[in-house]
């Protein structure tokens, strides 16, 4: 009897998390407005880098800056990311939708399990938005299908590790003003890694602490994969970008998921 029920609870954690999926879908297409902007300011950033910074820009071991860009752009937009699903669930939250969602007769976990995969599909549509603007100032690809494939792949695997670190901050904080600070935090965090710059250009504490940020992996491994400009340094975590890419999601997974079920089960009723 067991195989049976088992395989029934994962139906129905499977059929409730689609419908709670479908409920983001209509939410944004009934309010698109901060999806539309969300892409808008993304894509705005990418122009003010090319154009108006791109200039004084050093790219490590030579190279087009835009191509050094567009890379560390796509890390960004899935930093980004946090804020919006920190918001959504504390709108959920402080709405009292929340508790009646675990009022209802539903897998408790398609709450949560909903929330992640409507979020990651919205990266997904996101990271196409970026493509083709990066492609517009002149961006390539140069490596092989498949190192484009993983490229991406990469991607969404941070944004589905930092879903759970929004998840749970929009499970803990309360009030826009919270929010608001969190969302702020997200430009610091960004700029102190290799994004926009190599690591190398800054004071020796300063550079080391960009390397460790769990966004300069990703950037250096997907640099590499898709053949664009890199960065250089002979320190062990530059060296193994592309493990760390696979080895910070996990960690922020192992680490924030669980986080999130026990916030997520100690919400008042």
């Amino acid at each position: 009897m067991t195989a049976p029920v088992a395989d029934h609870g994962a139906r129905w954690l499977l059929a409730d998390s689609w419908t709670l999926t479908k409920r983001g879908f209509a939410h944004w297409a009934r309010n698109p407005g901060p999806i539309i902007f969300g892409l808008l300011f993304n894509v705005l950033i990418v122009l003010m880098f090319a154009y108006l910074f791109g200039g004084a820009m050093r790219v490590p071991g030579g190279g087009d800056y835009r191509e050094f860009l567009m890379p560390g752009m796509f890390v960004m937009t899935m930093l980004f990311g946090i804020g919006m699903t920190a918001s959504a669930v504390l709108a959920d939250v402080e709405r009292g939708v929340t508790d009646r969602f675990r009022a209802m007769p539903m897998a408790s976990a398609s709450v949560l399990v909903g929330r992640a995969v409507a979020d990651l599909v919205l990266a997904a549509v996101t990271l196409v938005v970026m493509v083709l603007a990066g492609l517009a100032i002149g961006w390539s690809v140069h490596g092989s299908p498949a190192e484009t494939v993983t490229a991406f792949a990469l991607l969404l695997l941070l944004r589905f590790a930092l879903i759970w670190v929004g998840v749970y901050i929009g499970l803990t904080l309360s009030g826009p003003e919270a929010m608001t600070g969190v969302q702020t935090l997200e430009f610091p965090v960004g700029f102190l890694s290799s994004a926009f710059v190599s690591p190398d250009t800054m004071p020796g504490w300063l550079g080391a602490i960009a390397e460790w940020n769990p966004l300069s992996a990703t950037s250096a491994a997907i640099r590499e994969l898709f053949g664009n400009p890199g960065v250089t340094g002979d320190s062990w975590v530059v060296r193994h970008a592309a493990e760390m890419a696979l080895a910070w999601p996990l960690v922020l997974l192992a680490i924030f998921l669980p986080l999130s079920v026990r916030a997520y089960r100690r919400l008042s009723r």
